[in-house]
């Protein structure tokens, strides 16, 4: 069983930033991920950002780019999203999951909530 613990949300102002945290295990497998989501009241949850673990690459959901980055320090097995120019439509609860590439997400943190 992989725990995921989210840290870091809290409530800031338009424009405001916040730096979310995710302590996991992270695995050195190439095609394995981390991902960053979210979902406000009344609506779906989506993807905001994911990065591999054991490899390059990052993934932005076109609604943060800019403005929204992910890294990972495999030595403190977290992963970060820093969040700049919040907006108030970015208020959600934000969740953090690990996955593999053909698998999907498989494990989920209990969440941390984002007031803007």
């Amino acid at each position: 069983h992989v725990q995921l613990v989210e840290s870091g949300g809290g409530s800031v102002q338009p424009g405001g930033s916040l730096r979310l945290s995710c302590v996991a295990p992270l695995s050195t497998y190439s095609g394995d991920c981390m991902g960053w989501f979210r979902q406000a009241p009344g609506k779906e949850r989506e993807g905001v950002a994911a990065i591999y673990t054991g490899g390059v690459g990052t993934y932005y959901a076109d609604f943060v780019k800019g403005r929204f980055t992910i890294s990972r320090d495999n030595a403190k097995n977290t992963v970060y999203l820093q969040m700049n120019n919040l907006k108030s439509e970015d208020t959600a609860l934000y969740y953090c999951a690990r996955g593999r590439s053909g698998q999907g997400y498989m494990a989920w943190g209990q969440g941390t909530q984002v007031t803007v």
